[in-house]
């Protein structure tokens, strides 16, 4: 939590999450933190006794300002909590109910609004209940899907990657079974994703010259062929043709020796072919600060790499690091677009 304070041209919009979880206690902690943990002005959009009752939980009262507009955001911060709307729910902490998920929706709905239109710097989203929101109408996979829907992006150009202090993966295949895995993996899901990835990383996190590091598929990344063709056939060439057009790009690499500490210095970004092998070393490595990042999309969205932990929620045992490191990834990569302009 040092560096110096980060400020984006707007606030960014947090989106509440399923208030029966742990987003509203954590969202109020970060706020309490805010001078420590050098955050951006930010808004939370609905919730304004959830957000209260939450921080009670935690030994603190929370002082809540209602805002009319996200430009108030801003000088409200240093004072309290903005919240923009008075959309609320019955604090329930532990318990989801239909109405928590009609609000957690409504959040989601109105601060991703806030972010394609520019009233947003960015967009923080808080873990939500799929299952419960699917009962009141959601119809996308994902927050991700959401966010790429209210964007005009192809779900398969919105992609997902793990940020926290020591490592940045990226799964190239999400929720599949493993079984489906190696018929997914083309050369050009590779070269298509690697593109997104060098191109985000340049405009957002200012490395101009990614360097990624594409793991292989099989135990030893096929080693020659003994242990399968998929490198051979498919990540090879696509290795290769990434290369050719100015990429940094390496491997296969042999999973299981790639995030060693005396070899991740060596890349900025792993591409890995599917979801644990992802996201097993970042949740090893940076459990309490993980950041799931959406890179290929006009507007900022991170939020933190957990779910919504009902079983823990309320009881002031959640730890806050992973949302401020949301929110303050968030607040850098919306600094970074304002001053250069970039939003594609």
């Amino acid at each position: 939590m040092s560096g110096s304070k980060v400020i984006a041209a707007a606030p960014l919009a947090v989106s509440l999450g399923d208030p029966a979880g742990i987003a509203p206690e954590l969202i109020a902690e970060a706020w309490r933190w805010r001078g420590d943990a050098h955050l951006a002005p930010f808004l939370v959009v609905g919730g304004g006794a959830v957000l209260a009752a939450a921080a009670r939980t935690r030994g603190f009262d929370l002082p809540v300002i209602r805002i009319a507009d996200p430009s108030e955001a801003a000088e409200a911060f240093a004072s309290g909590l903005p919240v923009l709307g008075d959309e609320d729910a019955a604090p329930a902490f532990g318990t989801p109910t239909p109405d928590g998920a009609r609000l957690a929706l409504h959040s989601l709905t109105q601060a991703t609004a806030l972010a394609v239109s520019g009233a947003a710097g960015a967009i923080v989203t808080g873990p939500i209940a799929k299952s419960r929101l699917a009962e009141i109408g959601f119809a996308q996979p994902g927050q991700t899907e959401f966010c790429a829907d209210a964007c005009g992006v192809a779900h398969d150009d919105a992609v997902m990657m793990l940020a926290g202090p020591n490592l940045r993966t990226v799964p190239l295949t999400v929720h599949v079974a493993l079984t489906q895995v190696p018929g997914l993996i083309t050369r050009d899901l590779i070269e298509r994703k690697a593109r997104i990835v060098a191109r985000a990383l340049a405009r957002d996190f200012g490395l101009a010259a990614a360097r990624i590091a594409v793991t292989g598929l099989n135990p030893h990344a096929g080693e020659d062929g003994r242990m399968g063709r998929e490198e051979i056939d498919t990540i090879i060439p696509a290795i290769a043709a990434l290369a050719a057009e100015g990429l940094a790009v390496t491997g296969p690499h042999p999973a299981d020796a790639l995030f060693a500490a005396h070899e991740r210095d060596k890349f900025d970004v792993a591409l890995c072919m599917y979801h644990d092998q992802a996201l097993i070393p970042i949740k090893t490595l940076d459990f309490d600060a993980g950041v799931n990042v959406t890179l290929g999309l006009p507007i900022v969205r991170t939020s933190p790499d957990h779910g919504t932990a009902f079983g823990i929620a309320g009881k002031n045992l959640a730890s806050p690091g992973a949302m401020i490191s949301a929110l303050r990834m968030a607040g850098e990569c919306a600094a970074r677009r304002a001053t250069t302009g970039q939003t594609a």
